[in-house]
């Protein structure tokens, strides 16, 4: 029973690679990281929960773009959500690829990929829904211009 479950998995996976195709070149903002030996799992590859580091890594150079300050001008993670493709080894060469793309009235999503910098593949896809949030009077506020002006370019 649970070699077919492992079958049916690996042609799942194989599926979700070939219904996505989405290149390196969709994104306006890449940015290249190392994997650590502390990155890696019993396994032996990397673990599925440091993708989400190397995700936060590359967003934060977003908001630095954004003049966001941690005060009145500030983001909250609201959601994030990340599809694994394919394994990912160490030592490996990393390229995070971003871009803005949805806006709400107060929140907005990053759309990410992560990439093998070696054969450009596919390693997972992340959404993160992040609220425009003023620490100052504690609140919500409209979708920063910055922000909406990225989704345009």
């Amino acid at each position: 029973m649970y070699h077919i479950c492992l079958v049916f998995i690996i042609i799942e996976k194989s599926m979700m690679k070939n219904k996505l195709d989405i290149k390196i070149e969709d994104f306006p903002f890449h940015h290249k990281l190392k994997t650590r030996w502390r990155d890696l799992d019993a396994f032996r590859h990397v673990n599925n929960a440091t993708f989400l580091t190397y995700i936060e890594d590359a967003r934060i150079l977003f908001f630095k773009r954004w003049g966001i300050n941690l005060k009145e001008k500030s983001l909250i993670v609201a959601s994030v959500k990340i599809d694994y493709v394919s394994q990912l080894l160490h030592p490996s060469n990393i390229i995070i690829a971003q871009k803005v793309s949805r806006i709400g009235t107060k929140s907005f999503d990053i759309f990410s990929a992560i990439f093998n910098e070696e054969d450009s593949g596919l390693v997972c896809i992340s959404t993160v829904t992040s609220v425009c949030y003023d620490f100052i009077k504690e609140k919500t506020v409209p979708v920063f211009n910055e922000i909406k002006k990225d989704l345009k370019e």
